[in-house]
């Protein structure tokens, strides 16, 4: 009798069975970690995060992870096993508050292709927070009779206190001098509410300031304007008693525009001598010591707790006091804790954050650092202690369609490219809404500070700085279809966009912008600031309208100003001659530090990309100075003020060619700052050319239409 097929015989099948069970245990076990990485509910190039999710999750969008550092590594491991999948990987935040303990920290590794991004995003209609600060609860009125004694009658009713300790936030921070020439400092926790940033408390109050009432005798020098300035060691005199009334001198600061209206600083009050009325401050001092008439104030002063929105934090004791400018429980307060960037990114590339509201961190919003080709889109960045997004390095970063307020310091920072190579960065920041710049360092913290080569700042509205809009330095920048207006509004001999003090920052274009009613305090301001003979810029096809100096050629060469419009400007044109003035400060600016900026570049590399540099040959071969020659103003229009010439400037050095001057150009509808040209503008016989107004400021777009989204959903 045949025997059956082995298979078939029970012994057989006892072991078949036995080593399939084995199999399919090994199976089962490489699909789970599969899926734990490829997850069955997505596919490869998704995963999604919650607030309520969990990180033992598989990050699935019905079993999310709980923070993006589990989205990053889950990446990581995606890329372990190939490449990434054509399309890239999306990284989905569901709607809620992700407090932030640390900085999302983003590497090389971390990259995407061209062909294969990856981006964090939020799921569309869906409002993401990433939160650098802590909510704060539990505010109760001030019982303690020592510090409502401290507090002036109509504070006592209005003012209420946290104890901060007791919801386990001990770093508090410190206060650090800040201001002009010092570099970006992450300091001290900030007190936010109903998503605006509270003043701490200060005498005199918000938009006012005392005045320095002189320096002790033996203690001035003299300064280039004649006057004289009192030493930084010796301090400085104020008037009345206000002091008196502060039971406790310790920590309270000064911040003030100490000797000039464009270099403030916050400094340590070291002394208060209450008879003499003689404030010395501790070191590293401001810069250029006290002059009498300059305007301060005093902070962080229990006692000046006197106004709504302000606040007052016992570091000792841990206590925040807090005046709010409504029922504390009809608005969030927030304390920032963060001390780093929400978002740190190191020599990545591909990688893009879209739809996030970023804010509450003493630090800068997001840095990115080498790399290439990253972006930040629709983001809403606010309430920021430093910069909102810096740019460091790399090539092709970009920041697009954001809204960006309330920051510290400036904006954003675009630095890149090759100075030595004039090879471009190519970085851009396009489209994006900038407001409340310089919220703590005043000065030289634009909305947008650029530097290197080859970056592109175009249709950002930008409005409410105390300084400057844009400052540029480097070569072969394009600074276009912006709009600004309302900046200069707490400082003076400031312009909107501004540069200076180089021969070498050549190519570069400001084109098509719409400058409007623009501040200044002593010295004024100016539209397009050409500052202390930098030179070779094209100032081509603007619109300056209530502006004081509006096109400013402060001593330098090469500049072309066409094509412009001027409306009730202060005037239109300026051109003066300091690179000829023989005092000290002038002359050792021209053949000291302009000599070395000029010879720190390629002299052959730079003379064929600018020719015009060779003419300053003749002008370094003395000392006798240099003018500014070589300057056009053509086919300008100008209703009011036009072009003069002051300060040893000669007329011939400005040569004025085809402008519409004294004559009526026929705007469309001026009286609502329309200045397009009628069809039988007088102007288009000069050769004038259109500008696109349609295309300054902001556009509307995918981007602005999601972030509006968000901001409509998170606003108080």
């Amino acid at each position: 009798m045949s025997q059956p097929p082995a298979s078939h015989r029970p012994g057989a099948l006892r072991n078949g069975t036995a080593h399939a069970v084995v199999v399919l245990r090994h199976l089962l076990a490489v699909v789970a970690v599969t899926l734990a990485v490829f997850p069955a509910a997505a596919s490869p190039r998704e995963f999604y995060v919650a607030p309520g999710g969990s990180d033992g999750n598989p990050g699935t969008q019905a079993k999310p992870f709980a923070t993006p550092e589990t989205a990053r590594d889950a990446i990581r491991r995606l890329k372990q096993t190939g490449p990434l999948p054509d399309g890239g990987v999306t990284v989905w935040f569901r709607g809620g508050t992700f407090v932030r303990t640390n900085a999302f920290e983003l590497g090389a590794a971390d990259s995407g292709t061209a062909a294969a991004p990856i981006v964090y995003r939020a799921v569309e209609g869906e409002a993401v927070r990433w939160l650098g600060g802590r909510v704060l609860r539990g505010f109760h009125p001030v019982g303690d009779r020592a510090v409502l004694g401290r507090l002036t009658e109509p504070a006592r009713t209005h003012v209420v206190q946290v104890n901060l300790r007791a919801l386990g936030i001990t770093n508090f921070g410190t206060m650090k001098s800040r201001g002009f020439g010092r570099p970006t400092a992450t300091a001290h926790c900030e007190l936010f509410f109903a998503g605006q940033p509270m003043t701490l408390a200060r005498w005199p109050n918000e938009g006012q300031f005392a005045q320095i009432a002189g320096f002790p005798e033996g203690a001035g020098q003299g300064d280039e304007q004649g006057g004289k300035i009192g030493a930084l060691t010796g301090g400085f005199f104020y008037s009345g008693d206000r002091p008196r009334r502060w039971q406790s001198l310790d920590d309270v600061w000064v911040h003030g525009y100490w000797a000039w209206d464009w270099a403030n600083s916050y400094e340590r009050v070291a002394s208060i001598d209450l008879d003499r009325r003689l404030i010395k401050t501790a070191p590293p001092y401001g810069q250029y010591g006290f002059r009498k008439g300059q305007r301060f104030y005093f902070l962080n002063v229990l006692e000046e707790l006197d106004e709504p929105g302000e606040w007052f934090l016992d570091r000792q004791r841990g206590i925040l006091y807090f005046w709010p400018p409504k029922p504390v429980g009809d608005g969030e307060a927030v304390l920032s804790v963060l001390d780093r960037p929400l978002i740190a990114m190191n020599d990545v590339a591909h990688v893009t954050f879209r739809g996030l509201a970023l804010e509450a961190t003493r630090a800068h919003g997001i840095t990115i650092r080498g790399g290439a080709s990253d972006r930040i889109t629709a983001c809403w960045i606010h309430n920021i202690g430093d910069y909102g997004v810096w740019i460091e390095g790399g090539h092709d970063h970009g920041v697009v369609g954001c809204d960006i307020a309330n920051t510290g310091d400036g904006g954003v920072n675009l630095s890149g490219g090759d100075r030595q190579m004039l090879t471009p960065g190519g970085h851009f920041v396009e489209n994006c809404h900038f407001q409340n710049q310089g919220r703590w360092s005043k000065c030289y913290v634009p909305a947008v500070l650029v530097s290197g080569v080859g970056q592109r700042v175009a249709h950002n509205l930008i409005h409410d700085h105390p300084h400057c809009a844009i400052l540029y330095s480097g070569n072969d920048h394009r600074i276009e279809f912006n709009e600004i207006h309302h900046v200069a509004l707490e400082t003076g001999d400031v312009g909107a966009i501004y540069a200076g003090r180089d021969w070498t920052f050549r190519g570069n274009k400001i084109r098509f912008n719409y400058i409007h009613e623009t501040g200044g305090v002593g010295m004024g301001s100016m539209g397009v600031y050409q500052d202390d003979c930098v030179s070779g810029a094209e100032i081509f096809g603007n619109i300056f309208y209530k502006v004081q100096r509006a096109a400013f050629l402060g001593g330098g060469r090469d500049h072309r100003v066409e094509n412009n419009i001027f409306v009730d400007c202060d005037p239109a044109i300026q051109l003066d001659g300091r690179g000829l003035d023989t005092s000290p400060v002038w002359h050792n600016m021209v053949y000291d530090f302009m000599k070395r900026q000029l010879a720190a570049v390629p002299a052959a590399l730079y003379r064929a990309r600018y020719p015009e540099i060779a003419a300053l040959d003749r002008y370094y071969a003395t000392t006798n100075g240099v003018p500014p020659e070589n300057n056009l103003a053509a086919r300008n229009i100008c209703v009011g003020k036009w072009a003069e010439t002051v300060w040893h400037a000669k007329p011939e050095w400005l040569t004025l060619r085809d402008n519409l001057v004294g004559v009526d150009p026929k705007f469309v509808a001026p009286e609502k700052q329309d200045f397009r040209l009628q069809p039988d503008s007088p102007a288009w016989k000069l050769g004038f050319q259109p500008i696109p107004v349609e295309q300054i400021g902001l556009q509307t777009d995918e981007f602005r239409r999601e972030l509006a989204t968000l901001e409509k959903q998170l606003s108080p």
